[in-house]
């Protein structure tokens, strides 16, 4: 624990930290825990106007009263036209941002069959994308994905402006550290250490070169108001502990 707020706590805020300044979005945290929790707390705190869906029909508050309908046609309409910011799961990512959620080797005879592309290259291309990671290794950070299923910014640049409209890795956050594309060649970076972090500890977990600035500051710890909400409001059960480590 840091500060009073634990591993789990400190992304559950980096998480929030994804959606600040993006106005009225539909927020959709597909990722885990964590990123709805984040979502839900930017609600309560910094982002009051970002749009919060209960993943089905309804639209909610942060703390998950329904406020409005979310018809299927409309959730497309604010989907296809960069008015979404999704945060999803990520089983493979590579130095780019390209994203793999669907196999484990060969496509023809995987070593393990996952969920499937599902609607990764639509979100990637169609509107902003973030990722979230609860454990950091080279499993998931390699240098080459095995299918692409969310499309990264080399891909993106080579399909051409229409493909790369809307398209926009906001940010990738794990347990160990947040990380970005603001490269100049749009490759990954950290932008913080998670607290009890080492770069090294990044470094060693990472499967390709990564860019560590020299200067590169702790992420945000919870204040006491944020982490009210995150154990009183969103999360009485403690289940974020469950989803990242100590």
């Amino acid at each position: 624990m840091t500060g009073g707020a634990t591993r789990a706590e400190v992304c559950v805020v980096a998480c929030a930290e994804a959606w600040r300044g993006a106005g009225e979005v539909l927020a959709s945290p597909v990722g885990g825990l964590v990123p709805a929790l984040g979502a839900r707390l930017a609600r309560l705190t910094f982002a009051p106007r970002l749009l919060l869906t209960d993943g089905e029909a309804l639209l909610v508050t942060g703390g998950g009263a329904v406020e409005g309908w979310l018809p299927y046609r409309r959730h497309l309409s604010l989907s296809y036209g960069g008015r979404r910011h999704a945060m999803m799961g990520a089983s493979q990512l590579d130095r780019h941002g390209n994203q793999n959620i669907s196999c484990v080797g060969d496509w023809g005879q995987p070593h393990r069959q996952l969920i499937g592309v599902r609607g990764a290259p639509a979100n990637t291309v169609n509107h902003p994308v973030s990722y979230w990671v609860p454990r950091h290794s080279r499993r998931v950070f390699v240098e080459r994905v095995d299918m692409v299923c969310g499309v990264g910014y080399d891909r993106a640049a080579a399909a051409g402006p229409r493909v790369a409209r809307y398209h926009r890795i906001v940010r990738v956050v794990t347990d160990l550290a947040v990380l970005d594309f603001g490269t100049p060649d749009r490759t990954m970076r950290v932008v913080s250490l998670h607290p009890g972090v080492a770069a090294e500890d990044v470094r060693a977990a990472t499967g390709f070169p990564l860019d560590v600035p020299d200067d590169v500051p702790r992420t945000r710890v919870p204040g006491t108001a944020e982490l009210r909400l995150i154990r009183e409001v969103l999360d009485p059960a403690g289940l974020r502990e469950r989803e990242v480590r100590g």
